[in-house]
């Protein structure tokens, strides 16, 4: 799922691949594509698509992709299946194994979902309204930074965001801010701290360091506001790319925080406050129909919907049984909060004097933009029919169009 969005919220473009469930990456591999589906199922019949853009992504190609990655790598995983010969070089070379396995179709799904995240930068660009194999949020900060001096990338998935820190830890035109579990080995196992960046970049990265059992009103009042807030004020963003892994919430199957969709939804909300242009991605999230849940309605909140707690019927119902609510209580009363008031209010103080260190938000001289990597203007022009994505839940006659008719089902 990936939500574009304007400066004046007016228009939002949706994206959404319909093959998105049919990759599998093993019976008892954690993550399970299909939670995009089950996500997509409840914004059809919630009725959320009629007002947004939905468009059904052109796939991302190998030279996309190798913006970022080494030539090399991208084509390995073009030709790679579980049966060829090239499948324990993987694994010895490219740190294939359990979290990341090569399963049938591995390279149309990164093909997919990066392509998704890369025709919502083209589009902000144009102001329209963990377990990675290809590092799409990358590719599509590159894609941005043609029209967007600063992009302020904010991630609150419970893992750090490593993969994006890495990649812009030595510039100022990206500032990284991860709120993530640390400590105890905890996957991946960076994200201290004094991780600030370097050379150019020292101070553009910032990391919130937490422990396990973190809620609601420590997350988003001690922590999350106080810290994008004083981002907001010192690096002054142009645009906004937003992760929102749902394995923050509690509990989901690999995480350890206390946070309620609520809780989680409250930073997406703040971000939408901010009125610039923003990408809103997913991310991690484990136990499916939380995430689906989650997802959303966050999408609400970014178009400023109000949902029912009461899940319509449709096709997926079973998963969300029994209850059957958009906000079930997903708080664990025996997990202790770990984190101490004293010690949050340490780390805001800490990212807070690394930004008094900047002495004004950086400005670049712009040269020629490229060209897009997505021509999505024309094609969406000629045939806009054909890019908007129908949903199998649903009556598909007109059910994406501006003027369609509110059409229920029997």
């Amino acid at each position: 799922m990936t939500n574009s969005q304007s400066k004046s919220r007016g228009t939002i473009a949706y994206m959404m691949d319909p093959t998105v469930g049919k990759y599998h990456y093993g019976p008892c591999h954690p993550m399970k594509p299909y939670r995009v589906e089950l996500t997509h199922a409840l914004v059809v019949e919630y009725k959320m698509y009629k007002k947004m853009k939905i468009y059904y992504p052109s796939e991302a190609s190998a030279h996309d992709m190798i913006r970022f990655h080494a030539e090399e790598y991208v084509d390995f995983l073009s030709r790679v299946t579980p049966n060829s010969q090239e499948y324990q070089r993987g694994y010895n070379q490219y740190n294939l194994g359990d979290d990341c396995p090569v399963f049938s179709g591995l390279f149309d799904f990164c093909k997919s979902y990066t392509g998704a995240s890369l025709l919502c930068a083209t589009m902000l660009n144009h102001k329209a309204s963990g377990f990675c194999y290809i590092n799409d949020i990358v590719i599509a900060i590159l894609e941005l930074l043609k029209y967007h001096v600063r992009v302020l990338y904010i991630d609150i998935d419970i893992h750090h965001g490593d993969g994006v820190q890495e990649a812009f830890y030595l510039t100022d035109r990206v500032m990284t801010v991860s709120f993530h579990k640390y400590g105890n080995n905890f996957f991946p196992g960076t994200g201290s701290m004094y991780e600030i960046g370097a050379e150019t970049g020292r101070y553009y990265s910032i990391n919130v360091p937490l422990r396990e059992g973190i809620t609601d009103d420590d997350y988003y009042d001690l922590v999350f506001k106080p810290v994008i807030s004083t981002v907001m004020s010192y690096y002054r963003p142009t645009c906004i790319v937003l992760q929102c892994g749902a394995d923050s919430l509690g509990g989901d199957r690999l995480g350890c925080f206390n946070l309620s969709i609520k809780g989680h939804g409250k930073c997406v909300a703040y971000v939408m406050e901010q009125n610039l242009p923003t990408l809103v991605v997913g991310g991690g999230g484990y136990t499916v129909k939380n995430v689906a849940r989650c997802w959303t309605y966050e999408t609400s909140l970014i178009i400023n919907e109000t949902l029912s707690n009461d899940i319509p019927y449709h096709d997926y119902i079973e998963f969300f049984g029994p209850d059957c609510q958009l906000h079930p209580d997903l708080i664990n009363p025996k997990l202790e909060n770990g984190n101490s008031r004293t010690y949050l209010e340490l780390i805001v103080q800490f990212v807070n004097e690394k930004l008094r260190l900047l002495k004004h938000a950086p400005s670049v001289q712009m040269q020629d933009v490229p060209c897009d990597l997505i021509d999505n203007e024309d094609k969406n022009d000629e045939d806009e029919d054909d890019t908007r994505q129908k949903a199998s839940s649903v009556d598909p006659v007109n059910e994406f169009y501006d003027d369609d008719k509110d059409i229920d089902r029997d």
